[in-house]
C-alpha cells in the first residue's frame, strides 16, 4: 500500500490530457474533484471516470453536488436536488400543520435527496460529494446561505443524518462541512479570511454541536478556512487544536479530515503572511488534515499543481512532512464498494423510483 496519497487535484476539460494522466499517477495523488467544466453529459462524465479508474483504481473520484445551486451536473437525466434550505422549510411546516407530521415529512425527503444524489453520481463512476452542510443558517453569510438546513443544530443533525442515510443506501461516503461552522461570519472564505470572534464555549454548544451528535456517522470532515481567534490563529483547516484536540480528541472524530481548497483567499496567508500552496499544504498536513485540496488551478496548463508536487516531495525528503499511514487507511476507507447500477438500470429500480416521489 502506498505509504500516503494525500493531494487532490482537478483537470481542465472533459478527457485526460496526457498532463493530467501524468499527474494522476503520482503518488502523492489521492483524487481528483470534478466541476461543471469537466461535465458535456452521462455517456462523457462516465467514461471520464472510468478513464481515472483505469489510470488507478485508489483514486477517489469527488465533487461538489449538495442540491440547489452547488450542483455540478444538472441535465441529462440529473435531477435538479432542492438546496437544503427546502428540506428545513419542510420541517417547519406551515403555522398551524403538525410538527412530528413536518418532521417526519422533511426526514423522509432528506434521505430520498440522498440517495437520488448518491446513486445518479455513482451511476456515472463518481465515487463520492462533499455533502452534507452542517453549517447552520445565522443569516448573513451568503456563501453559506440556502446551503444550510435550518439554523438549529439539531434540526441540522438530523436533516443531516437523514440525508447521510441515503447516501449510505447509494454505497457513497459523506462529508460534513465547514467544522465548526461557517455561518456565523458574512465573508466569504474563497474572497477573504472570515474572522468568527465567538468563545469556543459558544461554537461547541451550536455550530460544532452537529459534528458530536453525528460523530459515528461522518466518514470525512472537511474544516473551515474561519480563524477563530479566541481558540487559535490559524483557520480551522490549519489548527491542530481544532482538529486534533478538538475534533479528534473531544468529539472523538475517526474518519478523514479534508482541506478546503487551498486556492481560496481564506488559505492564502497563515499567521499574518502569505503562504505558497506547498507551505498551506504542509501546514494542513501538519495539523491534521489527511488530505489537502488544490483546485482551479489547472487551466491553461498552470503549474500550481505540478509545483505543489514537487514541494510535498521535497518536503517529504527533508522531514518537514511525513507520510502518515492511517491516513490512508482512512483516504481509502471513502471509496465506495466496487458495484454500482448503470444509469438505465437505475431508472428503473424501485427505491430511486420511490424516491423521487419525496424529493421537494
Amino acid at each position: 500500500m502506498q505509504a500516503h496519497s494525500p493531494l487532490i487535484i482537478d483537470i481542465a476539460g472533459h478527457q485526460l490530457s496526457a498532463v493530467d494522466r501524468r499527474r494522476l499517477v503520482h503518488p502523492l495523488v489521492g483524487g481528483i474533484t470534478l466541476f461543471a467544466r469537466n461535465w458535456a453529459d452521462r455517456r462523457q462524465l462516465t467514461e471520464l471516470c472510468a478513464d481515472i479508474k483505469r489510470l488507478r483504481s485508489d483514486l477517489l473520484i469527488l465533487v461538489d453536488h449538495e442540491g440547489g445551486r452547488v450542483q455540478r451536473f444538472k441535465t441529462d437525466g440529473f435531477t435538479h436536488l432542492p438546496p437544503m434550505r427546502e428540506l428545513g422549510r419542510m420541517w417547519q411546516g406551515k403555522n398551524g400543520s403538525d410538527p412530528q407530521a413536518n418532521a417526519l415529512k422533511a426526514m423522509r425527503a432528506a434521505t430520498a435527496c440522498g440517495y437520488v444524489l448518491g446513486a445518479e453520481l455513482r451511476a456515472c463512476g463518481v465515487d463520492m460529494s462533499f455533502t452534507p452542510v452542517l453549517d447552520l443558517d445565522y443569516g448573513p453569510s451568503g456563501v453559506i446561505g440556502d446551503r444550510a438546513f435550518a439554523a438549529e443544530a439539531a434540526v441540522v443533525s438530523v436533516l443531516a443524518k437523514s440525508l447521510m442515510q441515503g447516501l449510505l443506501q447509494s454505497g457513497m461516503a459523506n462529508c460534513g462541512k465547514h467544522f465548526p461552522g461557517h455561518g456565523f461570519v458574512a465573508a466569504d472564505s474563497h474572497t477573504d479570511v472570515p474572522v468568527d470572534r465567538r468563545s469556543l464555549k459558544a461554537i461547541l454548544a451550536a455550530d460544532a454541536a452537529p459534528y458530536d451528535w453525528l460523530g459515528t456517522a461522518l466518514a470525512s470532515v472537511m474544516p473551515a478556512h474561519v480563524v477563530y481567534p479566541r481558540v487559535d490563529a490559524r483557520p480551522a483547516g490549519f489548527s491542530a487544536r481544532w482538529l486534533q484536540d478538538i475534533l479528534r480528541v473531544r468529539l472523538g472524530f475517526g474518519g478523514a479530515i479534508f482541506s478546503d481548497d487551498l486556492s481560496m483567499v481564506g488559505a492564502r496567508q497563515l499567521d499574518g503572511k502569505p503562504v505558497t500552496y506547498t507551505q498551506a499544504a504542509v501546514a494542513a498536513l501538519q495539523a491534521g488534515c489527511d488530505m489537502v485540496l488544490l483546485c482551479n488551478q489547472c487551466l491553461d496548463g498552470n503549474p500550481a499543481i505540478d509545483a505543489l508536487l514537487d514541494g510535498l516531495t521535497q518536503a517529504l525528503r527533508a522531514g518537514t512532512w511525513s507520510t502518515v499511514g492511517a491516513s490512508e487507511q482512512r483516504r481509502r476507507a471513502l471509496l465506495p464498494p466496487p458495484f454500482a447500477l448503470d444509469w438505465d438500470s437505475l431508472m428503473v429500480q424501485p427505491l430511486y423510483m420511490r424516491s423521487l416521489d419525496f424529493i421537494p
